[in-house]
């Protein structure tokens, strides 16, 4: 191997460790500040947990509250790039409204972090998220997502003309979040699992019945 084509080597492989270090840090202060809340989240925690230092962490992300809004970006990042890759746009109105509202319903299942973190924030009145300036465009992009499909549904007559994107958007998230973050009270008041896995397809189908009955004509 020639020296350029080691030094290129090198140098890939910094890069390479630089995105792992760099990822391995978001995975552990997601649930650190999931866990405790941006006030009772440390950063020395986090920097023990991947055996690396509170400088490294200041060098990769310049501080608590950088490394705070890193965390969520990427957690909106995740359940709007799932959005994405649903690939709604070969399936009818109906049934791509349903698919979409499945998206929502398997990601907050399997990210119980995203939802304590939403939490986190409602607490502190979004003084965080507004700060970040790109988390509005992706949000924003769910909502024209299902617009679309919406428009869709007007145009061949099986939606309502009334119906607004964003009204369906809470309506599906409120359930996939009432389901995970609720869970435990739920548990203690009605004796009843809501993530229970003999459950699970009642729920999807009962989520995906809800919307399409409010959207149908």
């Amino acid at each position: 191997m020639t020296q350029e084509k080691t030094v290129l080597a090198e140098a890939g492989e910094r890069r390479r460790d630089a995105e792992r270090t760099r990822t391995e840090l978001l995975d552990v202060a997601t649930e650190e500040f999931a866990d405790r809340g941006y006030s009772g989240a440390r950063v020395d925690e986090i920097a023990a947990r991947t055996r690396t230092t509170k400088r490294m962490i200041y060098y990769y992300f310049g501080g608590k509250e950088q490394l705070y809004l890193a965390v969520l970006e990427r957690a909106y990042s995740e359940i709007r790039a799932a959005e994405r890759t649903a690939d709604v746009d070969h399936l009818d109105p109906v049934a791509a409204v349903r698919r979409l509202a499945e998206v929502t319903f398997d990601h907050h299942e399997a990210h119980p972090a995203f939802i304590k973190l939403v939490g986190v924030e409602n607490a502190q009145h979004a003084k965080h998220m507004n700060h970040v300036a790109r988390l509005v465009d992706l949000n924003s992009s769910a909502v024209a997502l299902l617009g679309g499909v919406l428009d869709r549904g007007r145009d061949e007559g099986v939606f309502r003309d009334d119906v607004d994107a964003l009204d369906v958007h809470m309506m599906i998230s409120s359930f996939c979040f009432f389901r995970v973050a609720n869970r435990h009270t739920w548990g203690a008041l009605f004796d009843r699992d809501l993530l229970a896995p003999d459950r699970r397809e009642h729920y999807r189908t009962m989520l995906g019945d809800l919307v399409t009955g409010y959207l149908r004509k």
